[in-house]
């Protein structure tokens, strides 16, 4: 493949993102080896943040714990989208869901012997049933004939992204008498800020598809969540994410990143995505009504998460910072994350379900490039078009060395 086929993360519109990345000339930063890499996280915002003027209520301030021991286990329906980063949320989800001893029944779109189905997660969804799940393939727009006409306690929306998609499912959950109603949202519904990291109650594109399902299912529910992930890590992730880092890096090619280099990101261990989703399962009176930023409590600059990718490797990596404008590139195009601060926090989850996140970026990342090594990715052949151009357009200009 192409290296403009091989995008990670979806990138947003980035026609701020000369302003947003801040002056800077196009730069070669060389990382060094990997065992200098003792301090890879960033300190934590989060604890430095107070609250803001006119943001509006935040979440609840009273942490309610996990469900005590012999709770009433539930029967819940993981509707799951079938490709994108979305579908290990689903994946991780039902295994959590399952080692707190609910029940689970995972319907993903489409049909169980198509190709998508031979790709992960999918392809690992005997790591389910053999835990008890059920797991079903149909149209959610007839989601109440695709599970055979069984009951649920608790459905998880992982599918749809405006309401189209999504009010079928919400309709029929409502009709069946369903106590609670999840809905994956994303993070990428907030407009931008000039003061990061975005918190739960920070304002969003009114015009976005997911925000239209929040205020359907906010009206139809007394029980509902809604979920906003950003960048998510994790074995049996099918998107290209950190394999975008890797295919340069073990070509010992040039890593090139727009702007800075210093701008924001959150990446988040899936595992974390679906411990946050049991925790409101097993608190659903405290999760009634709210929204939950679903990421790690640690941010990454871009630079940063190309020489973690190059320590997991055992490896260095040679980053180049430019300019996408004065390259002619399309930065949507040639860089797989958004070239803009894009940075939340999970206040809400830790305040009200004692939410505590477990992801360790550079250990995580270690998981993924032994995945990657297994797979025989590196030894691919591989062009980088947008990459040379890039490299050539920093090569004919002044090149600054950054630390």
């Amino acid at each position: 493949p192409s290296s403009s086929s091989s995008m990670a993360f979806s990138p947003a519109t980035t026609a701020t993102a000369a302003r947003a990345a801040g002056a800077f000339t196009s730069a070669r930063v060389s990382s060094s080896p990997p065992s200098s890499l003792s301090s890879p996280f960033l300190p934590r915002v989060a604890g430095a943040i107070v609250a803001r003027r006119g943001r509006g209520a935040r979440a609840a301030a009273s942490p309610v714990r996990a469900q005590a021991a012999g709770a009433a286990k539930k029967n819940v329906l993981v509707v799951n989208t079938n490709s994108g980063g979305h579908a290990v949320i689903g994946f991780y989800f039902a295994k959590a869901l399952l080692a707190a001893g609910h029940a689970v029944t995972v319907l993903t779109v489409g049909d169980e012997g198509s190709d998508k189905m031979k790709k992960p997660p999918f392809s690992r969804f005997s790591e389910l049933t053999s835990a008890g799940a059920k797991t079903v393939w149909g149209d959610p727009a007839d989601v109440g004939a695709a599970v055979g006409g069984a009951s649920f306690d608790v459905v998880l929306e992982n599918n749809g992204k405006d309401l189209d998609a999504v009010k079928y499912v919400a309709d029929w959950a409502k009709s069946a008498g369903v106590g609670q109603f999840l809905f994956i949202s994303s993070a990428g519904i907030y407009l931008q800020t000039d003061e990061p990291p975005h918190v739960e109650g920070d304002a969003v594109k009114e015009s976005a598809g997911h925000v239209g399902v929040e205020k359907y299912i906010a009206a139809e529910f007394g029980s509902w969540a809604s979920f906003r992930p950003q960048y998510m890590t994790g074995s049996g992730n099918n998107k290209d994410c950190e394999e975008w880092f890797f295919d340069r890096i073990v070509r010992k090619r040039p890593v090139p990143i727009p702007g800075s280099g210093m701008q924001l990101t959150n990446i988040s261990h899936a595992r974390d995505l679906g411990s946050m989703l049991t925790l409101a399962v097993d608190n659903p009176d405290a999760a009634a009504g709210k929204i939950f930023n679903c990421v790690s409590d640690r941010g990454v600059t871009l630079n940063g998460l190309a020489k973690m990718c190059a320590a997991a490797a055992g490896a260095t990596v040679e980053i180049v910072n430019y300019d996408p404008a004065a390259a002619g590139v399309d930065a949507k195009k040639a860089f797989p994350f958004r070239n803009m601060h894009f940075y939340a926090e999970p206040r809400a989850a830790k305040e009200v379900l004692g939410w505590t996140s477990t992801t360790n970026l550079p250990e995580d990342l270690k998981e993924r490039f032994a995945e990657y090594a297994s797979s025989g990715r590196g030894e691919k052949a591989m062009t980088f078009d947008l990459d040379d151009k890039i490299l050539a357009a920093v090569g004919a200009a002044p090149v600054g060395v950054a630390a």
